[in-house]
């Protein structure tokens, strides 16, 4: 674990302490959502949040000081990163030359840019791991403790009125903007892609606000701060009214300022979307269990409902259906709209797997067991150790024997965004590393315990 660690730190990191994605096998080159350099890392998941909060788990499991250091490294990396609008960029820039052109909070001379995204969990996942690792050092470390409550703070005051987040930000929305209004179908779309700016937006796709939702109660639970609880609650109550009228009570990607479908990016119509709606339904219930109000359960079965009436032949949901008709919507390859699933991109997830069958089994035993009692003040994260058993300390083994003599773990793999003619064929994985330091660490803890209780 230690020869792994160390070799992802001194060689997978950029020149600030953050991560990429993938690196090739030659640690030549690097890339997050684009090649990048040693000097740039990328926020979004695989990337620095998530390789910091798997330092810290695998430091709750075992106590290793090595990966205290890591955590804290990564999170500094993150602080360095962090914009003044509160939150971060898709990547964090370490060249004096870059750094110049953003808003970083510690730089004394800041650059234009300072727009707060929330797309693909990438403000989310690094305020997370930041007020975690707050918890796990108990609060005492000032840096990470400020950052950690000025993202959360920025995340609150971002928040519109009726209860829902934009895609991204850098002001913040006026007290009378955004009223509470109930989701409706326009009388006619835009079959033909309108060039506009989404990002304000009250934004479904990809998750925003239901990761925002989860950040706000996990900010509670850690803090106790009664303002986060009732963002997570105004946010869900956004949720209840962007449920659609019927015949189609579903959910659409994003909403306009008349809380009405509208376009995206140019594949991305007005459309009921089969797949954050199923986020949605798992982010109500999520509420319900926090909070006890059965409001958050009301739209699930006949959401339910409406979506097994969605489902495709191969038992998938189509990402979106079409308003009035309920008809897949797809796109050709050159971006036209149309019924035909023949011609797709394949950069997009135009069909999603269905998870309504577990979504109802949660639903069910929600509703048949009392309310859950709702817990006040903060909560410290339990961190179950794990059980010694055969398949784990298999997976260890197997774990072991792939780390190269560097103390890396090498896979097949191409790099996505350095051209076709690329010919690098091994790669570093940051996702894989982040899976196989857990490995190891579970099976350490579970082995220190199975030899305590000896």
């Amino acid at each position: 674990m230690h020869r792994a660690v160390d070799f992802f730190r001194q060689h997978a990191a950029s020149k600030g302490g953050g991560y990429v994605y993938r690196l090739s096998g030659d640690l030549m080159k690097r890339e997050g959502e684009g090649a990048v350099d040693a000097a740039t890392a990328w926020v979004q998941p695989p990337g620095t949040p998530a390789i910091g909060m798997a330092y810290l788990q695998a430091y709750q499991l075992t106590g290793d000081s090595v990966l205290r250091e890591a955590a804290i490294e990564t999170a500094e990396a993150l602080i360095n990163g962090q914009l003044e609008s509160g939150g971060w960029d898709n990547r964090i820039e370490f060249a004096p030359k870059e750094r110049r052109r953003y808003a970083y909070r510690v730089e004394k001379h800041k650059g234009d840019r300072n727009v707060t995204t929330l797309d693909d969990n990438k403000s989310q996942s690094a305020a997370m791991f930041l007020m975690r690792l707050d918890q796990a050092l108990d609060f005492q470390h000032p840096e990470i403790h400020e950052s950690s409550l000025y993202a959360l703070d920025s995340f609150v005051r971002a928040q519109y009125p009726n209860g829902a987040w934009p895609q991204r930000y850098s002001e913040f929305p006026e007290a009378e903007s955004s009223p509470p209004r109930k989701a409706s179908f326009p009388e006619n779309w835009p079959r033909k892609f309108p060039k506009r700016d989404y990002g304000g937006f009250y934004t479904l796709n990809d998750n925003t606000i239901r990761d925002m939702i989860e950040t706000m109660l996990a900010a509670h639970r850690i803090y106790g701060d009664q303002r986060y609880l009732d963002a997570a609650r105004r946010g869900g109550d956004f949720l209840l009214r962007a449920q659609l009228p019927e015949p189609q009570p579903g959910w659409a990607q994003q909403y306009n300022e008349q809380m009405q479908p509208a376009w995206a990016r140019k594949f991305e119509p007005p459309a009921i979307t089969g797949g954050e709606s199923q986020g949605v339904m798992s982010t109500l219930m999520r509420l319900y269990r926090e909070t006890g109000e059965p409001k958050y359960l009301e739209p699930i079965p006949r959401a339910v409902e409406y979506y097994r009436s969605l489902l495709l032949e191969d038992g998938q949901l189509a990402r979106f259906y079409e308003l009035g008709t309920d008809r897949p919507l797809f796109f050709t390859k050159d971006y036209q709209l149309t019924y035909s699933d023949a011609d797709m991109p394949t950069h997009y997830g135009f069909k999603v797997g269905s998870k309504l069958d577990t979504i109802e089994r949660e639903y069910q035993r929600l509703v048949r067991q009392p309310p859950p009692k709702v817990a006040d003040g903060p909560r410290k994260e339990r961190v179950e150790t794990p059980r010694l058993t055969d398949s784990l300390a298999k997976d260890a083994e197997k774990t072991i024997a792939a780390l190269d003599e560097r103390g890396a773990w090498v896979e097949q793999g191409r790099l996505r965004y350095h051209g076709d003619e690329d010919p690098t064929r091994e790669v570093i994985d940051s996702r894989t590393f982040a899976e196989n330091l857990l490995v190891l660490a579970r099976y350490i803890a579970a082995a220190q315990s199975s030899d305590n209780e000896r």
